[in-house]
């Protein structure tokens, strides 16, 4: 009797995204480690994606942009199906590039058998857009993941400024939100924004960003990367991520010129790690500066991540400024606390909040760049004040932990299926 229950609630999910492993960036990793910890719960995962490719538009080795290619990691079935492939840059290229993976994911969705449930995640809309007419045809409901209030945030870094596009894109928006059967969303601000918006607040739960502690921990510095890269004897800085226009990294090169200028600091490097839309334009920045003291890298794969972290004395996270992005709360910032790495933290809001209320750090305004420098020289020249924040980083991790993320969402899934049941 108790394996016929246990049979009863085995759930098949179907997952829409346009980001997956092999790809590196924060929603592939939160949808790979869910999807996987789901799988080890005995559940049925199948994930609809495109060719990976991000953030460069280049499709990654090994792989072929057709219109229907499967494969198995870790347990989770990956359908991956065709899609215009542009690079990340340019709003009219973008949205063809979303779209067109809506176009080919929902058709291809038909195929996938006896779903029980069906997610599209954002920030994009087209995502969430293919999982509602997957669970029209299949008719099994669909929650709404909701990782960036998009079009918000496009329209908070100048992406898009045409209003009628933008009233278009909000309008779609609010019918996505209002036709899902649940809404998760990945902090307490974005629910906030939403309940504001006239959403009943019991449609929306919070299931935050978190790390995969088997992945990302207090190891030592990798003595032969750091000798291979020239950083032995310094003491590093670092961002790890997306180069973007969301992230307004020239105040990080700002900082660092306001670094080399400064008599007694010739022994801090800065690090900039992944690849983005705006790297090229930032790596032109740092010559026109003539900055001797940074280093770009490009992106690694997900496996070498952790030896790349392991590297930095001191982990820097930053936003532009504008208020959108005090909602948000930027996943690296585990990964840094996992890692036992002190946070110069310049995103103001929830995550904030956390810098704060869990001692792991220092936070300075957006867009400061004497401020981050000020930041920087604190923990270079006070090690005593750096290790008694790695110490604090490290045991706050445990709260972050992504397995236990994972479960709380799963409970979440279990139960608006298990509401569709019995109606």
């Amino acid at each position: 009797m108790h394996d016929d229950d246990h049979v009863a609630t085995v759930m098949h999910i179907l997952f829409f995204t346009d980001n997956f492993p092999p790809e590196v960036n924060a929603p592939a990793t939160r949808t790979f480690e869910h999807c996987r910890e789901w799988v080890r719960a005995g559940h049925c995962v199948t994930v609809v994606t495109c060719a990976p490719n991000f953030p460069q538009g280049r499709i990654y080795k090994g792989y072929r942009n057709r219109p229907w290619q499967w494969e198995k990691i870790e347990g989770i079935d990956v359908l991956r199906v065709w899609s215009y492939i542009t690079s990340n840059s340019g709003f009219a290229k973008r949205t063809i590039d979303y779209a067109s993976f809506m176009m080919t994911a929902a058709p291809a969705s038909l195929f996938v058998r006896k779903v029980d449930l069906i997610i599209g995640t954002s920030p994009q809309l087209f995502a969430p857009c293919a999982a509602l007419a997957s669970s029209l045809f299949k008719r099994r409901p669909y929650v709404f993941e909701l990782r960036d209030l998009w079009p918000e945030s496009i329209k908070a870094v100048g992406a898009m400024r045409n209003p009628r596009v933008l009233g278009v894109l909000e309008r779609l928006e609010m019918f996505l939100y209002r036709r899902s059967a649940h809404i998760v969303a990945v902090t307490n601000s974005f629910k906030q924004n939403l309940t504001g918006r006239g959403i009943a607040p019991e449609k929306i739960s919070v299931v935050m960003n978190g790390v995969d502690l088997s992945r990302f921990r207090l190891q030592s510095r990798n003595k032969a990367l750091s000798e291979r890269l020239g950083l032995s004897g310094n003491i590093v800085a670092g961002y790890v991520g997306t180069h973007g226009m969301a992230h307004g990294l020239s105040t990080l090169l700002e900082a660092a010129k306001l670094l080399q200028d400064t008599p007694g600091c010739s022994d801090i490097r800065m690090l900039f790690l992944g690849d983005g839309a705006e790297k090229a334009a930032l790596q032109r920045r740092a010559q026109d500066l003539g900055l001797a003291n940074t280093i770009f890298l490009p992106s690694v794969p997900r496996s070498e991540v952790a030896d790349y972290w392991s590297l930095l004395d001191i982990a820097i996270i930053h936003l532009k400024k504008t208020p959108l992005f005090e909602t948000v709360i930027p996943s690296k910032l585990f990964e840094c606390m996992a890692m036992g790495l002190p946070v110069l933290h310049g995103v103001a809001g929830e995550s904030a909040e956390i810098v704060e209320r869990e001692g792991c750090g220092l936070t300075f305004s957006s867009e400061d760049a004497r401020a981050l420098a000020e930041g920087i020289k604190r923990l270079a020249f006070e090690p005593e004040t750096r290790a008694a924040m790695a110490e604090r980083a490290q045991e706050a991790s445990a709260r972050y932990d992504r397995s236990a993320q994972a479960a709380r969402m799963l409970a979440i899934l279990e139960g608006v299926a298990s509401a569709r049941r019995s109606t």
